[in-house]
């Protein structure tokens, strides 16, 4: 893999904010699940704090994305760090002087979501503004690369922690992380560009207007929220698969959900070298080929080393398919549009994944686990078909 970005200031020090952030936005959303269930002993708690959590993040999305066209694409990353690290100290101190408390739980659910899907759109049209063109897929694979190392490390880290000293350091290990992130930002370029831009449109269409007379993005857009369902889908469905259809334990699903994150680390590796290779609309084709192939391979294969492969393809085809998505979208929209359409994408998946995600659950509960999986593949079918229209 090329390493010519990393040796830029410009994009090394945002990357680094990006990896140290998204550690602590994972330490505290693991912890957080672990810490309700520990404390309520019930399952239905635990999906109402994920409902709130992306619940907050849909209905915030259409404002962060006027946010981020109007104003420092810089200056946004840093306030959705202070705006996420002062209330998680606030809730630190409130659990530590009063114990558990759910209202404080679902406060920090709101945070968590509003400041992920702020951040998203932020940060991603930061790298579209400072990035060259012909840097971007390189880019985005570097972006993947901290998502999955982030994933990785902050999982296991957040389980040492809340067994050891509990779930308040880890709120507080966030506070720390995010100040660092700060300091980080603040030594990155300001994007003067994007804002000469947007002060030179004198009246700008709406975004929906925007998407809608351009073909490309509004495919691109709504194939980008596929892969978004189908991880979510895939996390509701995998540990009733792995217990109830493969009848095995919690090594199995833990070694699964490593394997899907080892398939993601692989396309972050990977996919700046396909992109400057082969045709983008090709690489689309192939990965939602892959991820179909697998996710009814699970439908109709029942075995626990299979399934293992399985998860390192999809996880390979999701991220692969985000880096792919997410590069052709930052050549083809413009600038002073580049927040409001990656707000309005985020916000559409979470919307879907609020009632997918309970619908999944149902659905396995009364048919089996493996029938989510056929779902899952009839998504990324409809992904496959969507994407032979990608003419870039």
């Amino acid at each position: 893999m090329n390493f010519t970005l990393l040796r830029q200031n410009k994009f090394r020090n945002f990357f680094f904010a990006d990896i140290i952030s998204g550690f602590g936005v994972e330490m505290a959303t693991v912890g957080a699940n672990w810490y309700v269930l520990q404390q309520t002993h019930s399952d239905s708690i635990v999906g109402m704090f994920l409902a709130i959590n992306v619940l907050a993040g849909f209905l915030i999305s259409p404002i962060a994305g006027w946010i981020t066209d109007k104003f420092m694409r810089r200056n946004v990353i840093i306030a959705t760090f202070v705006f996420r690290a002062i209330p998680i100290a606030l809730i630190a101190l409130w659990l530590y002087l009063f114990k558990f408390n759910l209202i404080a739980m679902y406060l920090l659910a709101i945070v968590t979501g509003a400041g992920w899907v702020a951040y998203m759109s932020s940060s991603r049209s930061y790298v579209q503004a400072i990035v060259p063109d012909n840097l971007l897929g390189m880019a985005n694979s570097f972006i993947e690369i901290s998502l999955q190392v982030g994933m990785f490390l902050a999982g296991a880290a957040s389980g040492v922690v809340i067994n050891y000293v509990g779930f308040i350091p880890i709120l507080l290990l966030n506070v720390i992380l995010f100040s660092i992130a700060i300091i980080l930002m603040f030594t990155s370029p300001i994007d003067h560009q994007t804002i000469a831009k947007t002060e030179n449109n004198v009246k700008e269409n709406s975004v929906f207007s925007y998407v809608l007379e351009h073909k490309l993005i509004l495919i691109l857009g709504l194939i980008s929220i596929l892969p978004l369902i189908v991880t979510q889908l895939f996390n509701v469905s995998m540990p009733g698969y792995v217990s109830n259809i493969l009848n095995d334990n919690s090594i199995a699903y833990g070694i699964t959900d490593m394997c899907y994150g080892i398939g993601g680390l692989a396309a972050g590796l990977l996919s700046a070298w396909l992109l400057n290779k082969f045709n983008k609309q090709h690489l689309l084709i192939a990965f939602f080929t892959i991820a179909s192939i697998a996710l009814f391979s699970l439908f109709i294969l029942k075995s626990t080393l299979l399934t293992y492969s399985f998860a390192f393809l999809i996880g390979l085809s999701n991220s692969s398919l985000r880096v792919t998505i997410n590069t052709i979208l930052m050549r083809v929209v413009k600038k002073s549009y580049m927040g409001r359409t990656t707000s309005m994408w985020t916000g559409g998946a979470q919307f879907i994944e609020i009632f997918s995600s309970t619908f999944i659950g149902r659905l396995n509960d009364v048919w089996g686990a493996n029938y989510g999986f056929l779902c899952m593949f009839i998504i990324m079918v409809i992904g496959l078909v969507s994407s032979l229209f990608v003419k870039e």
